[in-house]
């Protein structure tokens, strides 16, 4: 999976949500042992200060942990997982029904719509 950096938001925020997309979709696996900060850092083509602040935020969440003398690791609680899974899912469904109501659409009309849509009917 390739970085997808922008430059309308800061990179810091922008590589823990990638980074977490990779562990909730599984590219990072839990207990699986992640790169080094140097690189993830390279490859994502930004400061490794920036991917170890990164990495950290990540790490006070309870998504990643240290081993001293092994590298960082994915937690192996799925259920913390599974939060933060949950948490992106209701960003992108919040922002896609504020596109909707942007176009026009109630609640309801939107979720008729994705119904119809689901059905191969739209």
């Amino acid at each position: 999976m390739a970085w997808d950096l922008k430059s309308d938001r800061p990179i810091y925020a922008q590589l823990i949500e990638q980074i977490l997309l990779r562990i909730v979709s599984g590219s990072y696996p839990p207990g699986g042992k992640l790169p080094s900060v140097r690189d993830m850092a390279a490859d994502a083509s930004v400061n490794p200060n920036t991917m170890q602040r990164a990495l950290a935020q990540l790490e006070s969440e309870g998504l990643l942990y240290s081993q001293r003398t092994s590298g960082r690791f994915v937690t192996e609680d799925e259920e913390k997982i599974m939060e933060a899974k949950n948490r992106l899912a209701v960003d992108v469904i919040k922002e896609f029904l504020k596109k909707m109501e942007s176009l026009g659409y109630s609640k309801g009309q939107t979720i008729d719509l994705l119904s119809h849509t689901e059905e191969g009917k739209a």
